[in-house]
C-alpha cells in the first residue's frame, strides 16, 4: 500500500465514501463488453456449475450444469458457453481499418469477470477444454477446443500489464478508488461496491450476508451449498430423465443458481457505470490500439488452419521471453500511468523521484556551440518545495512535454536548472509553447516511456541442458483427450 492510498483509506473512513486515488481511468472500457460470471462446484477441481454472461445488462444468458460430476453435462455446458462467447468474439471481425501500416480490426472484444478468481476460472477452464479432441473416444463438439483457446487467450491477457482485453472488476475498481476496509474485504465485490452508496458501513455489513449478497464466484457460499444446492441436485438426480418431475427439478435448480448470480450481474454493470464516469488517461487509447493488434494477430493465427492450442506448459525459452515481456510491459504501464495522472505522479514526488514547481527563469533561445554545429539547448530553472533525491546529470521527463528530455545541470537549494533537448522543432528557435514559460507550473520526473529492448534469448532448439534441453515440438497427444477436469 502506498502512502497516498493509505491516506485515501483513512479519508474514506472519515467521509464514509470511497476516495479517488486517480484523476483519470487507466483502462479502456468497451462500448460492448462481455460480462462473464462463473460458478464452480465446491470440492471439485474447477467443475463448472453455472455461468451468467452477456453484453447487454437487460439480457443475461444463464447456463447451468445440473450435475457437474457428469462428464457429458460438463461438455454440453462448455459447448453452450462456447457458442455464446465465440459468437461475441467473432462479432468484432466485421470491420477493419488501416493503422500502423497494416490492416487490423477496428474494435476488439473485452471480457469482464468479477474478481481474480474469475480470471483463474478462465485459465483452468481454458486448459480443460482447449486440448480436447473432436473425434474418437471422448470426442467433443468443435466449438469446445475453440472456446478453450479463447479462454486461455483472455486469461493470458488479464496478466498482461496495461491490457484491457480481460479485466477483473474488483482489481480495476481498487486501482482507481480506495475504501475504508481491508484489501481482503475489497476482494468481495458486494462489500467493495457498498462504498459507492449512501450508507457504506451499513451496506458493507449487509454485503457479509451471503443470502442477500451471494459471493461473486467462482466458488459458492457453503450455507447455500448445504441448504439449497445439495437438496436441489439430489432432487434432480432422483427423477427420471424426460419426466415432468425432472423438468420441475431442473426449473428449481435453475432458479436457485440464478438467485446466486443475479446480484453479481447487477453489481458488475454498476461497476462499469462507475468506471465510465472517469475520463480515460492520455495513453489508454494507445494501449487499446495495442489490444486491437493483439486480437487481430490471434484471429489471423487461428484462421491459418493449422493453429495449435496453447501448450500445457511453456518451454524454458518461451517462459523466459514471456516473463521479459511482462516485466517490460509493467515498467511501461507504470510510467504511462504516472505521466497521465498527477495523483499517481504524486507517489514519485513523495519518493523524491519527481518534483513539481514554478519556472522562475528561462532562456528559451540558448544555443550550445561547444560542438561543430550549434544546437538549441534552452535552460529553465524550477523552484520546488518537494523532497529531492535526484542528482546533477539525471535525465527527466515532463508529462506535458513527453517528447522532450530535461537534464539537471545544477541544483541550488530549492532551485533546479534544467537543460532541454528535443521536442522543440528543428530550427534554432523553439516552436511556441515547447519551452516552459516564466511562472508556468511544471512537473519533472525520472519516469520514462522510452522503448526498452527485449532480452536476448537462445532459439528453442538451443535450450541449454540446465533448462531441460530442446523441448519436443508441441503436438496434441492421447493424454490430452483424457486429461482430468482441472
Amino acid at each position: 500500500m502506498t502512502t497516498l492510498t493509505a491516506l485515501a483509506r483513512a479519508l474514506a473512513v472519515r467521509s464514509e465514501a470511497a476516495q479517488p486515488i486517480t484523476t483519470v481511468r487507466h483502462v479502456h472500457i468497451a462500448d460492448r463488453p462481455l460480462v462473464f460470471i462463473p460458478l464452480t462446484l465446491a470440492g471439485e477441481a474447477n467443475a463448472p456449475l453455472a455461468a451468467m454472461l452477456g453484453d447487454n445488462p437487460d439480457e443475461p444468458h444463464l447456463l447451468i450444469v445440473p450435475q457437474p460430476r457428469n462428464r457429458d453435462q460438463r461438455f454440453q455446458f462448455a459447448a453452450a458457453l462456447g457458442h455464446l462467447l465465440v459468437s461475441y468474439v467473432d462479432s468484432f471481425k466485421r470491420y477493419q481499418e488501416e493503422a500502423r501500416g497494416r490492416r487490423r480490426y477496428a474494435d476488439a472484444p473485452q471480457l469482464l469477470v468479477p474478481n481474480e478468481g474469475g480470471v483463474g476460472f478462465l485459465r483452468l477452464f481454458g486448459r480443460s477444454t482447449r486440448l480436447r479432441r473432436t473425434w474418437g473416444e471422448y470426442a467433443v463438439k468443435p466449438v469446445v477446443p475453440t472456446l478453450g483457446k479463447w479462454l486461455t487467450f483472455f486469461a493470458e491477457q488479464a496478466e498482461y500489464p496495461g491490457s484491457s482485453l480481460a479485466l477483473a472488476m474488483t482489481s480495476v475498481l481498487t486501482a482507481h478508488w480506495a475504501t475504508g476496509q481491508s484489501a481482503m474485504e475489497d476482494a468481495n465485490l458486494a462489500a467493495l461496491m457498498a462504498w459507492f452508496g449512501p450508507d457504506p458501513f451499513d451496506a458493507a455489513r449487509e454485503a457479509e450476508d451471503a443470502e442477500r449478497w451471494p459471493p461473486a464466484g467462482p466458488t459458492t457460499d457453503p450455507t447455500f451449498d448445504a441448504a439449497t444446492l445439495a437438496p436441489a441436485m439430489t432432487r434432480y438426480d432422483k427423477t427420471d430423465a424426460d419426466s415432468f418431475a425432472r423438468e420441475k427439478a431442473l426449473e428449481h435448480l435453475t432458479a436457485a443458481l440464478r438467485s446466486q448470480l443475479d446480484p453479481t450481474w447487477t453489481l458488475m454493470w454498476r461497476g462499469i457505470g462507475l468506471l465510465r464516469t472517469l475520463p480515460p488517461g492520455a495513453t489508454v487509447l494507445e494501449r487499446w490500439s495495442d489490444d486491437r493488434d493483439t486480437y487481430t494477430n490471434y484471429i489471423e493465427y487461428l484462421q491459418a488452419g493449422s493453429a495449435l492450442p496453447q501448450p500445457r506448459r511453456d518451454s524454458a525459452v518461451a517462459a523466459a521471453k514471456r516473463l521479459n515481456r511482462l516485466e517490460r510491459a509493467q515498467s511501461q504501464y507504470d510510467a504511462q500511468r504516472a505521466l497521465d495522472d498527477p495523483l499517481v505522479m504524486a507517489e514519485f514526488r513523495l519518493a523524491g523521484e519527481a518534483f513539481a514547481g514554478d519556472v522562475i527563469a528561462a532562456d528559451p533561445t540558448r544555443l550550445d556551440a561547444s560542438g561543430p554545429r550549434r544546437k538549441l539547448r534552452p535552460h529553465v530553472t524550477v523552484r520546488t518545495t518537494d523532497p529531492l533525491k535526484l542528482s546533477v546529470g539525471a535525465d527527466l521527463q515532463s508529462p506535458s512535454r513527453r517528447a522532450q528530455t530535461a537534464r539537471i545541470v545544477s541544483i541550488d537549494g530549492t532551485d533546479i536548472t534544467l537543460e532541454l533537448t528535443g521536442g522543440m522543432g528543428r530550427a534554432l528557435t523553439p516552436t511556441p509553447g515547447s519551452v516552459p514559460a516564466l511562472g508556468e507550473r511544471v512537473t519533472y520526473s525520472t519516469v520514462s516511456t522510452a522503448y526498452q529492448p527485449g532480452g536476448n534469448f537462445p532459439p528453442v532448439d538451443e535450450t541449454p541442458w540446465t533448462h531441460g534441453g530442446p523441448p519436443p515440438p508441441p503436438e496434441p497427444t492421447e493424454e490430452d483427450a483424457v486429461e482430468t477436469w482441472s
